[in-house]
Protein backbone atom coordinates (compact mmCIF):
# COMPACT_ATOMS: atom_id res chain seq x y z
CA UNK A 1 0.00 0.00 0.00
CA UNK A 2 1.18 3.44 -0.61
CA UNK A 3 2.22 5.43 2.00
CA UNK A 4 1.12 9.70 2.17
CA UNK A 5 2.83 9.90 5.13
CA UNK A 6 4.48 13.39 5.03
CA UNK A 7 8.68 13.62 5.18
CA UNK A 8 9.42 16.43 8.05
CA UNK A 9 12.10 18.91 7.61
CA UNK A 10 14.23 17.56 10.10
CA UNK A 11 13.61 14.10 8.50
CA UNK A 12 14.98 16.01 5.33
CA UNK A 13 17.58 17.44 7.10
CA UNK A 14 19.31 14.13 8.66
CA UNK A 15 18.43 12.24 4.83
CA UNK A 16 20.77 15.40 3.86
CA UNK A 17 23.42 14.92 6.11
CA UNK A 18 23.44 10.95 5.13
CA UNK A 19 24.44 12.27 1.74
CA UNK A 20 26.93 14.88 2.41
CA UNK A 21 28.94 12.10 4.44
CA UNK A 22 28.86 9.11 1.59
CA UNK A 23 26.11 7.73 3.15
CA UNK A 24 23.82 4.75 1.10
CA UNK A 25 20.42 5.92 1.44
CA UNK A 26 17.64 3.59 2.57
CA UNK A 27 14.15 2.45 1.14
CA UNK A 28 12.64 4.82 3.69
CA UNK A 29 14.74 7.55 3.18
CA UNK A 30 13.91 7.33 -0.79
CA UNK A 31 9.89 7.04 0.27
CA UNK A 32 10.74 10.04 2.53
CA UNK A 33 11.90 12.10 -0.30
CA UNK A 34 9.26 11.42 -2.88
CA UNK A 35 7.00 12.78 -0.30
CA UNK A 36 8.84 15.86 0.93
CA UNK A 37 6.76 18.58 0.11
CA UNK A 38 9.54 21.03 -1.48
CA UNK A 39 10.91 19.04 -4.76
CA UNK A 40 13.51 21.72 -5.41
CA UNK A 41 15.43 20.87 -1.87
CA UNK A 42 15.21 17.40 -3.10
CA UNK A 43 16.60 18.56 -6.61
CA UNK A 44 19.16 20.81 -4.85
CA UNK A 45 20.31 17.55 -3.27
CA UNK A 46 20.70 15.39 -6.36
CA UNK A 47 22.47 18.74 -8.36
CA UNK A 48 25.24 18.18 -5.28
CA UNK A 49 25.01 14.53 -5.64
CA UNK A 50 25.63 15.18 -9.64
CA UNK A 51 28.29 18.03 -9.16
CA UNK A 52 30.35 15.44 -6.60
CA UNK A 53 29.82 12.79 -8.93
CA UNK A 54 31.22 14.24 -12.24
CA UNK A 55 34.42 15.67 -10.23
CA UNK A 56 36.50 18.21 -10.40
CA UNK A 57 36.74 20.47 -13.45
CA UNK A 58 33.30 18.58 -14.76
CA UNK A 59 30.69 19.97 -12.43
CA UNK A 60 28.74 21.89 -14.99
CA UNK A 61 29.27 19.22 -17.72
CA UNK A 62 26.08 17.81 -19.85
CA UNK A 63 26.38 15.21 -22.22
CA UNK A 64 24.94 14.67 -25.24
CA UNK A 65 25.69 12.12 -28.38
CA UNK A 66 24.99 12.63 -31.93
CA UNK A 67 22.84 9.67 -32.56
CA UNK A 68 19.66 7.99 -34.80
CA UNK A 69 17.07 5.51 -33.83
CA UNK A 70 16.14 2.58 -35.91
CA UNK A 71 12.97 0.43 -35.19
CA UNK A 72 13.16 -2.68 -37.69
CA UNK A 73 9.76 -3.80 -37.31
CA UNK A 74 6.76 -2.76 -35.08
CA UNK A 75 5.45 -6.15 -35.16
CA UNK A 76 5.24 -7.73 -31.97
CA UNK A 77 3.48 -10.84 -30.50
CA UNK A 78 3.19 -9.00 -27.03
CA UNK A 79 -0.03 -7.01 -25.98
CA UNK A 80 1.03 -4.79 -23.02
CA UNK A 81 -1.48 -2.53 -22.72
CA UNK A 82 0.55 0.70 -22.15
CA UNK A 83 2.06 0.65 -25.99
CA UNK A 84 0.99 2.19 -28.99
CA UNK A 85 3.81 1.42 -31.24
CA UNK A 86 3.41 -2.62 -31.22
CA UNK A 87 1.31 -3.40 -34.56
CA UNK A 88 0.27 -7.13 -35.25
CA UNK A 89 -2.06 -5.88 -37.73
CA UNK A 90 -2.12 -4.52 -41.22
CA UNK A 91 0.11 -1.28 -40.44
CA UNK A 92 2.66 -3.17 -39.03
CA UNK A 93 6.46 -3.15 -40.96
CA UNK A 94 9.32 -5.36 -41.29
CA UNK A 95 12.73 -3.77 -42.66
CA UNK A 96 14.71 -5.79 -45.14
CA UNK A 97 18.33 -6.22 -44.13
CA UNK A 98 18.94 -3.45 -47.26
CA UNK A 99 16.62 -1.14 -45.79
CA UNK A 100 17.86 -0.92 -42.62
CA UNK A 101 21.04 -0.33 -43.99
CA UNK A 102 19.70 2.28 -46.30
CA UNK A 103 17.72 3.80 -43.07
CA UNK A 104 21.10 3.71 -41.24
CA UNK A 105 22.79 5.28 -44.23
CA UNK A 106 20.44 8.45 -43.70
CA UNK A 107 21.91 9.16 -40.04
CA UNK A 108 25.57 8.39 -41.20
CA UNK A 109 25.30 10.95 -43.98
CA UNK A 110 24.35 13.58 -40.94
CA UNK A 111 27.28 12.61 -38.71
CA UNK A 112 26.23 10.64 -36.51
CA UNK A 113 27.91 7.94 -34.25
CA UNK A 114 25.80 6.05 -32.60
CA UNK A 115 22.41 3.90 -33.34
CA UNK A 116 19.83 2.73 -31.43
CA UNK A 117 18.23 0.12 -32.12
CA UNK A 118 15.33 -1.60 -30.91
CA UNK A 119 12.01 -3.21 -32.27
CA UNK A 120 8.53 -5.56 -31.91
CA UNK A 121 9.30 -9.11 -30.76
CA UNK A 122 9.02 -10.82 -34.67
CA UNK A 123 9.52 -14.02 -35.26
CA UNK A 124 10.65 -13.18 -38.62
CA UNK A 125 13.47 -11.12 -37.33
CA UNK A 126 15.30 -13.78 -35.56
CA UNK A 127 18.93 -14.48 -34.34
CA UNK A 128 20.49 -14.76 -37.82
CA UNK A 129 18.68 -11.38 -39.11
CA UNK A 130 19.83 -9.46 -36.86
CA UNK A 131 23.58 -10.79 -37.19
CA UNK A 132 22.87 -10.08 -40.86
CA UNK A 133 21.78 -6.57 -40.20
CA UNK A 134 24.51 -5.56 -37.36
CA UNK A 135 27.13 -6.75 -39.77
CA UNK A 136 25.90 -5.42 -42.65
CA UNK A 137 25.76 -1.83 -40.89
CA UNK A 138 29.62 -2.76 -39.37
CA UNK A 139 30.87 -3.11 -42.59
CA UNK A 140 29.62 -0.05 -44.16
CA UNK A 141 29.99 1.99 -41.28
CA UNK A 142 32.50 0.47 -38.94
CA UNK A 143 33.04 3.60 -36.87
CA UNK A 144 29.52 3.81 -35.52
CA UNK A 145 28.37 2.11 -32.32
CA UNK A 146 25.82 -0.14 -32.52
CA UNK A 147 23.39 0.05 -29.20
CA UNK A 148 20.72 -2.15 -29.70
CA UNK A 149 19.04 -5.41 -28.49
CA UNK A 150 16.88 -4.83 -24.52
CA UNK A 151 16.76 -7.63 -22.63
CA UNK A 152 13.02 -8.23 -23.50
CA UNK A 153 15.03 -9.05 -27.12
CA UNK A 154 18.19 -10.97 -25.70
CA UNK A 155 15.44 -13.65 -23.78
CA UNK A 156 12.85 -13.84 -26.79
CA UNK A 157 15.74 -13.82 -29.24
CA UNK A 158 17.24 -16.69 -27.27
CA UNK A 159 14.01 -18.64 -26.59
CA UNK A 160 13.23 -18.73 -30.00
CA UNK A 161 17.04 -20.43 -30.91
CA UNK A 162 16.69 -22.67 -27.36
CA UNK A 163 20.19 -21.30 -26.60
CA UNK A 164 21.56 -19.26 -23.44
CA UNK A 165 21.25 -15.52 -22.95
CA UNK A 166 24.89 -15.84 -23.11
CA UNK A 167 25.38 -17.38 -26.25
CA UNK A 168 22.44 -14.92 -28.20
CA UNK A 169 24.78 -12.20 -26.44
CA UNK A 170 28.12 -13.73 -27.67
CA UNK A 171 27.05 -14.51 -31.41
CA UNK A 172 25.05 -10.77 -31.24
CA UNK A 173 28.42 -9.25 -30.48
CA UNK A 174 30.76 -11.40 -33.06
CA UNK A 175 27.99 -9.38 -35.60
CA UNK A 176 29.03 -5.65 -34.32
CA UNK A 177 26.98 -4.96 -31.36
CA UNK A 178 28.54 -2.95 -28.64
CA UNK A 179 26.30 -2.05 -25.85
CA UNK A 180 22.72 -2.81 -24.98
CA UNK A 181 20.18 -0.34 -24.42
CA UNK A 182 17.89 0.10 -20.91
CA UNK A 183 14.46 -0.71 -22.51
CA UNK A 184 11.48 -2.89 -21.09
CA UNK A 185 12.41 -2.74 -17.41
CA UNK A 186 9.05 -1.17 -17.13
CA UNK A 187 8.35 -1.16 -13.28
CA UNK A 188 9.18 -4.47 -11.60
CA UNK A 189 6.35 -5.09 -9.42
CA UNK A 190 4.31 -7.66 -10.19
CA UNK A 191 1.04 -6.66 -9.29
CA UNK A 192 1.91 -3.25 -11.66
CA UNK A 193 3.01 -5.86 -14.40
CA UNK A 194 -0.17 -7.80 -14.56
CA UNK A 195 -2.92 -5.27 -14.41
CA UNK A 196 -1.01 -4.12 -17.28
CA UNK A 197 -1.02 -7.37 -19.37
CA UNK A 198 3.24 -7.42 -19.44
CA UNK A 199 3.87 -10.91 -19.81
CA UNK A 200 7.39 -10.48 -21.26
CA UNK A 201 10.95 -10.40 -18.82
CA UNK A 202 10.27 -10.19 -15.37
CA UNK A 203 12.29 -8.52 -13.05
CA UNK A 204 14.53 -11.40 -12.00
CA UNK A 205 15.40 -12.52 -15.74
CA UNK A 206 15.88 -8.44 -17.40
CA UNK A 207 18.81 -8.55 -14.35
CA UNK A 208 20.01 -11.53 -15.34
CA UNK A 209 20.34 -10.64 -18.90
CA UNK A 210 22.09 -7.37 -18.01
CA UNK A 211 24.39 -9.31 -15.61
CA UNK A 212 25.30 -11.52 -18.20
CA UNK A 213 25.98 -9.09 -20.68
CA UNK A 214 28.11 -6.95 -18.28
CA UNK A 215 30.12 -10.18 -17.15
CA UNK A 216 30.78 -10.71 -21.24
CA UNK A 217 32.14 -6.93 -21.21
CA UNK A 218 29.15 -5.14 -22.68
CA UNK A 219 27.92 -1.94 -20.94
CA UNK A 220 24.00 -1.38 -20.83
CA UNK A 221 21.61 1.26 -19.39
CA UNK A 222 18.47 1.04 -17.44
CA UNK A 223 14.64 2.48 -17.39
CA UNK A 224 11.83 2.66 -15.65
CA UNK A 225 8.25 3.73 -16.77
CA UNK A 226 6.27 5.83 -14.94
CA UNK A 227 2.51 6.30 -15.36
CA UNK A 228 1.10 2.57 -15.88
CA UNK A 229 -0.57 2.45 -12.23
CA UNK A 230 2.60 2.24 -10.13
CA UNK A 231 3.16 3.80 -6.63
CA UNK A 232 6.39 5.30 -5.03
CA UNK A 233 7.02 1.86 -3.04
CA UNK A 234 7.12 0.52 -6.61
CA UNK A 235 9.53 3.11 -8.12
CA UNK A 236 11.99 2.85 -5.38
CA UNK A 237 11.67 -0.98 -4.94
CA UNK A 238 12.90 -0.71 -8.78
CA UNK A 239 15.45 1.80 -8.31
CA UNK A 240 16.88 -0.63 -5.73
CA UNK A 241 16.64 -3.53 -7.64
CA UNK A 242 18.89 -1.75 -10.30
CA UNK A 243 21.61 -0.77 -7.93
CA UNK A 244 21.76 -4.03 -6.42
CA UNK A 245 22.25 -5.43 -9.72
CA UNK A 246 25.14 -2.97 -10.28
CA UNK A 247 26.82 -3.86 -7.24
CA UNK A 248 26.70 -7.49 -8.80
CA UNK A 249 27.55 -6.35 -12.09
CA UNK A 250 28.94 -2.98 -12.34
CA UNK A 251 27.93 -2.86 -16.47
CA UNK A 252 25.49 0.09 -15.75
CA UNK A 253 26.40 3.87 -17.70
CA UNK A 254 23.28 5.21 -16.96
CA UNK A 255 19.52 5.47 -15.50
CA UNK A 256 16.83 7.22 -17.32
CA UNK A 257 13.30 7.45 -16.21
CA UNK A 258 10.88 7.23 -18.61
CA UNK A 259 6.84 8.26 -18.86
CA UNK A 260 3.71 6.92 -20.25
CA UNK A 261 1.99 8.69 -23.28
CA UNK A 262 -1.25 7.26 -23.92
CA UNK A 263 -2.30 7.36 -27.19
CA UNK A 264 -3.73 4.67 -28.58
CA UNK A 265 -3.70 2.95 -25.46
CA UNK A 266 -6.92 1.88 -23.11
CA UNK A 267 -5.34 2.88 -20.01
CA UNK A 268 -5.51 6.39 -19.30
CA UNK A 269 -8.91 6.37 -17.37
CA UNK A 270 -7.39 3.64 -14.55
CA UNK A 271 -3.97 5.46 -13.85
CA UNK A 272 -2.71 8.93 -12.99
CA UNK A 273 -0.48 10.74 -15.83
CA UNK A 274 2.77 12.14 -13.79
CA UNK A 275 3.09 15.51 -13.22
CA UNK A 276 5.73 17.54 -14.45
CA UNK A 277 6.58 17.44 -10.81
CA UNK A 278 6.71 13.95 -10.50
CA UNK A 279 8.82 13.38 -13.39
CA UNK A 280 12.07 15.60 -11.64
CA UNK A 281 11.39 13.57 -8.41
CA UNK A 282 11.78 10.69 -10.34
CA UNK A 283 15.57 12.37 -11.87
CA UNK A 284 16.11 13.74 -8.17
CA UNK A 285 15.73 10.42 -6.17
CA UNK A 286 17.59 8.16 -8.99
CA UNK A 287 20.13 10.32 -8.56
CA UNK A 288 20.35 10.18 -4.66
CA UNK A 289 19.97 6.26 -4.26
CA UNK A 290 21.83 5.16 -7.84
CA UNK A 291 25.10 6.23 -5.78
CA UNK A 292 26.62 3.25 -8.05
CA UNK A 293 25.61 4.59 -11.78
CA UNK A 294 27.88 7.31 -13.25
CA UNK A 295 24.85 8.79 -15.10
CA UNK A 296 21.09 9.80 -14.87
CA UNK A 297 19.68 10.62 -18.05
CA UNK A 298 16.76 13.58 -18.97
CA UNK A 299 15.31 11.86 -21.73
CA UNK A 300 14.03 15.34 -23.67
CA UNK A 301 12.43 13.45 -26.21
CA UNK A 302 9.86 12.78 -23.67
CA UNK A 303 10.53 15.50 -20.89
CA UNK A 304 10.12 18.08 -23.77
CA UNK A 305 12.95 20.26 -24.31
CA UNK A 306 11.96 22.92 -21.15
CA UNK A 307 11.20 20.25 -18.54
CA UNK A 308 14.52 18.35 -19.67
CA UNK A 309 16.42 21.77 -18.94
CA UNK A 310 14.64 22.19 -15.63
CA UNK A 311 16.02 18.44 -14.71
CA UNK A 312 19.33 19.24 -15.32
CA UNK A 313 19.34 21.12 -12.17
CA UNK A 314 17.65 18.05 -10.21
CA UNK A 315 20.94 15.37 -10.65
CA UNK A 316 20.59 14.72 -14.76
CA UNK A 317 23.65 15.03 -16.16
CA UNK A 318 22.88 13.78 -19.96
CA UNK A 319 20.03 14.78 -22.77
CA UNK A 320 20.34 11.89 -24.64
CA UNK A 321 21.33 12.24 -28.05
CA UNK A 322 20.08 14.51 -31.57
CA UNK A 323 17.91 10.85 -32.50
CA UNK A 324 17.16 12.05 -36.13
CA UNK A 325 13.29 9.55 -35.45
CA UNK A 326 12.18 8.64 -33.09
CA UNK A 327 9.00 6.10 -33.18
CA UNK A 328 7.93 4.53 -30.12
CA UNK A 329 7.07 7.81 -27.74
CA UNK A 330 5.22 9.45 -31.12
CA UNK A 331 3.32 6.50 -31.40
CA UNK A 332 1.86 7.00 -28.24
CA UNK A 333 1.69 10.62 -29.03
CA UNK A 334 4.29 12.67 -27.39
CA UNK A 335 4.61 16.02 -29.44
CA UNK A 336 8.39 16.67 -29.14
CA UNK A 337 10.14 17.19 -32.38
CA UNK A 338 11.15 14.21 -34.11
CA UNK A 339 15.02 15.71 -34.02
CA UNK A 340 17.14 18.11 -32.62
CA UNK A 341 20.50 19.28 -34.45
CA UNK A 342 23.58 19.29 -32.58
CA UNK A 343 23.59 23.22 -32.33
CA UNK A 344 20.14 23.10 -30.49
CA UNK A 345 21.48 20.52 -28.37
CA UNK A 346 24.09 22.52 -27.04
CA UNK A 347 22.09 25.61 -26.85
CA UNK A 348 19.93 24.04 -24.36
CA UNK A 349 22.21 22.80 -22.15
CA UNK A 350 23.73 26.03 -22.31
CA UNK A 351 20.83 28.44 -21.87
CA UNK A 352 20.39 25.66 -18.74
CA UNK A 353 23.86 26.71 -17.48
CA UNK A 354 25.45 24.06 -18.07
CA UNK A 355 28.76 22.97 -20.57
CA UNK A 356 27.55 20.96 -23.11
CA UNK A 357 29.80 17.82 -23.75
CA UNK A 358 29.70 15.62 -26.61
CA UNK A 359 30.11 12.28 -26.11
CA UNK A 360 30.38 8.67 -27.28
CA UNK A 361 28.18 5.84 -26.28
CA UNK A 362 30.16 4.81 -23.77
CA UNK A 363 31.01 8.10 -22.17
CA UNK A 364 34.29 8.87 -23.77
CA UNK A 365 34.68 12.84 -24.10
CA UNK A 366 34.59 13.94 -27.78
CA UNK A 367 34.30 17.82 -27.35
CA UNK A 368 33.70 19.82 -24.78
CA UNK A 369 31.69 23.22 -26.30
CA UNK A 370 33.65 26.22 -24.40
CA UNK A 371 31.16 29.42 -23.61
CA UNK A 372 31.43 32.18 -25.98
CA UNK A 373 33.56 35.24 -24.43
Amino acid sequence: MASDTQCSAGEFLEIARKVESGERLSRQDAIKLYHYPDAAEVGSLAESVRRRKAGAGKERHVYYIHNMHLNPTNFCVETCRFCSYANPGQNSYTWTVDEVVEEARKGVELGINEIHMVGGLNPICNLNYYEEVFRAIKSQFPHVHLKAMTAVEIEYLANLEGITYKDCLLRLMDAGLGSMPGGGAEIFDESVRERMAVKKTPAAVWLEIHGVAHSLGLKSNATMLTGIGENVENKVDHILMLREQQDRSGGFMCFIPLKCYYEGTNIKDEVSEPTNEDLLRDVAVSRLLLDNFPHIKAYWIQLGETLAQTALSYGADDLDGTILEEKITHAAGAKTPLQLAKERMEELISKAGYLPVERDTLYNIKRVVQPVA
